[in-house]
């Protein structure tokens, strides 16, 4: 059978796209950062021979609602500014098998390596998320940098938080009327931080790791990144409005959050607004 070449697969595209702009954004410094991408067999087949892999490793956990899903994944100890000039060594596809309990290596990781250190957390999240969302495809993990700065000296109770992102910005509550999670600080590239976000996914499409990052959920790269974009710059709107900080502060009263979800046909996450 004869296959497209892979360098033209649009989902390759995306994922080039993606990294670029969020190493200039300065989130993704040296080997932080890591995406993965559910995709269809039918978008594979035209690129792979599915039957063929490289090899196959446990996951160290079973994720049997994953059986027989492809993701393209960003790989562990890779650094995004290069995934754009090499993808076939920065990135990775593989295909969870048939009882869910390894992955194996369809494509990528040329010089070697394995997918991301958060693999175990990117998995949780996707099957946490497909249980409430069978739209739902991509993880995406960053070090955006306000949102990291602003747990050093916010509450971290997430409602609070929540609330605070909502009044720096309209556009908050309009797309992550859901609000956010926040965890304790963990230990990165553990189980226990991965089955700690996919809880906190089943109902929050962004979660908060305090002093480290932040991870999105969404149907598409840009919905992903989108997520993120807003949340970040309410904090940095916040943490520049902080320093400037006067008895005279102002920001979205409560009542004008529920006028925007009235006018945009929204449910916020509930207990954090006041009532009307």
């Amino acid at each position: 059978m004869n296959y497209y070449h892979i360098s033209d697969a649009p989902f390759i595209k995306e994922m080039k796209e993606m990294t670029h702009n969020l190493w200039i954004n300065g989130w993704a410094e040296n080997h932080a950062g890591n995406i993965s991408y559910l995709l269809q067999e039918d978008e594979v087949k035209l690129y792979l021979n599915t039957g063929q892999y490289r090899y196959e490793k446990d996951i160290g956990f079973a994720v049997p609602d994953l059986k027989g899903s492809y993701f393209l994944v960003t790989g562990a100890g890779k650094s995004f500014r290069n995934v754009a000039k090499d993808p076939s060594d920065s990135l990775a596809i593989i295909k969870i098998n048939d009882d869910g309990t390894k992955y194996q290596l369809l494509w990528g990781l040329s010089s070697g390596g394995e997918p991301t250190s958060e693999f175990a957390s990117h998995l949780m999240c996707h099957s946490a998320r497909l249980k409430v969302d069978n739209q739902h495809r991509v993880i995406l993990h960053t070090h955006a940098m306000a949102i990291t700065a602003m747990t050093f000296i916010h509450s971290l109770d997430e409602d609070r938080l929540t609330k605070t992102l909502w009044k720096m910005i309209t556009e908050c509550i309009m797309t992550f009327p859901d609000g956010v999670s926040v965890l304790p600080w963990m230990v990165a590239g553990t189980s226990d931080l991965g089955k700690a976000s996919a809880e906190k996914m089943e109902t929050s499409r962004i979660v908060i790791w305090p002093q480290h990052g932040i991870m999105s959920a969404g149907r598409s790269m840009d919905d992903a990144y989108g997520l993120i974009e807003t949340a970040e710059k309410a904090a940095n709107i916040y943490l520049l409005a902080k320093q400037g900080q006067s008895e005279d502060w102002q920001d979205i009263s409560d009542q004008q959050l529920w006028s925007l979800t009235d006018r945009f046909d929204l449910i916020p996450k509930k207990g954090i607004l006041e009532p009307r």
